[in-house]
């Protein structure tokens, strides 16, 4: 029997390829270069004084950015966003503040299968955790969810549009529907939008409204101009949270990186925001989704169809009934790495997360290696 790791399988199976070698369509990293108008900003300014901390609140001329890209479809206020360290830093710093503002006595639920971060931030913090299933038509019945809800403590509810794992759009009737029971069930939602501009087709609905107290709103540059390792996210939150999330963020994150901010200033100013950029992106990960989900519907896979985000998520052919399993033998016989379902859910272990935000090639790549393993169990 094969020891599964403690940690994050996205980490174990990641750093399974960088020591080893292999087709990383595990980490939901994009396999795609930053745009090149930014990394020449980023260069011309290094020899700037822009090396010392960052106003705490965020750069303000990207804090402009962001307000002026919100502000033309969304009623938000200027002094609601804060410039963090990637949406990382958003969630944890929300949570923290919430953590603080009901005393530590909460519970915590997301929509399964739930984004690493929704289930480990109650873990480290003492609170439990409720995954709660999506239904056959991948939704939710607002009665059946409002006892759910009665019954229990719950005061923080994650959701993420599109998803991750699953790339599920959440329409604006459910978001609304969410939202109105927030408000009727003394609960707040922690929206991450970190995929909203990488969608297939139709643009996501976001639920920003400067008087909404309910609603705390993530979001990150990392994953649309493909700077992950950059850490830089913001969020937005009505007034009477934004000191209580201010004061915390000076202790735990401080500012993000100034440099970054300042060239992430300029090239958004210059550059529509990076519409170009994510226009193409997005085509990329269409077509990797059609292709792939193509594929693996022909091996025997069940797939989902999804409006958005990086990943495939699929259920196994009939007869493999363990992701961890077929993971690591796929791994260890083909240097080929995705990720077992079950780190995204309890009751997803016949499931697996493919990334798709990765240059064609290592896609095809990765659906031969695929079949040529599965013909041979």
């Amino acid at each position: 029997m094969i020891e599964k790791p403690q940690g994050s399988y996205i980490s174990y199976f990641s750093n399974l390829v960088k020591l080893h070698g292999g087709v990383n369509l595990a980490q939901g990293i994009p396999g795609f270069q930053p745009p090149k108008e930014l990394t020449t900003i980023l260069a011309q300014i290094a020899k700037n004084d822009v090396h010392q901390y960052a106003p705490g609140l965020g750069n303000f001329s990207l804090l402009s950015q962001i307000f002026n890209r919100y502000s033309q479809n969304y009623n938000v206020s200027n002094e609601g966003f804060l410039v963090v360290q990637g949406a990382t830093e958003a969630l944890s710093l929300v949570y923290t503040y919430l953590n603080k503002m009901l005393n530590g006595s909460f519970e915590v639920l997301s929509f399964e299968p739930a984004y690493e971060s929704y289930s480990q931030l109650p873990k480290i913090f003492g609170q439990p955790f409720f995954s709660y299933p999506l239904n056959s038509e991948n939704t939710f019945n607002a009665d059946e969810f409002k006892g759910f809800i009665a019954n229990r403590n719950v005061k923080v509810v994650f959701i993420s549009s599109p998803g991750n794992p699953f790339g599920k759009v959440w329409s604006k009737q459910e978001v609304d529907t969410l939202l109105a029971l927030a408000k009727e069930m003394d609960f707040y939602i922690v929206f991450d939008a970190v995929y909203s501009e990488l969608y297939f087709q139709n643009k996501p609905h976001l639920p920003l409204d400067e008087g909404n107290e309910r609603l705390f709103y993530v979001n990150s540059f990392s994953k649309m101009l493909c700077i992950t390792g950059w850490r830089v996210g913001y969020l937005y939150a009505a007034k009477q949270h934004v000191d209580g999330l201010r004061s915390i963020h000076d202790y735990i994150g401080l500012c993000a990186p100034s440099v970054l901010q300042e060239a992430l200033a300029i090239y958004l100013n210059e550059n529509s925001f990076g519409e170009k950029f994510t226009q193409d992106f997005r085509k990329r990960l269409t077509d990797g989704f059609h292709f792939l989900s193509k594929e693996l519907t022909a091996l025997g896979f069940q797939v989902p169809l999804v409006d958005g985000g990086c990943f495939i998520w699929a259920k196994l052919p009939d007869g493999i009934d363990d992701g961890f399993q077929l993971a690591y033998a796929l791994y260890h016989k083909t240097g080929l790495a995705i990720i077992p379902g079950e780190h995204f859910s309890r009751n997803h272990a016949r499931w697996v997360r493919i990334n798709i935000a990765r240059p064609f090639d290592d896609i095809e790549k990765g659906a031969e290696l695929l079949k040529k393993f599965l013909s041979n169990i």
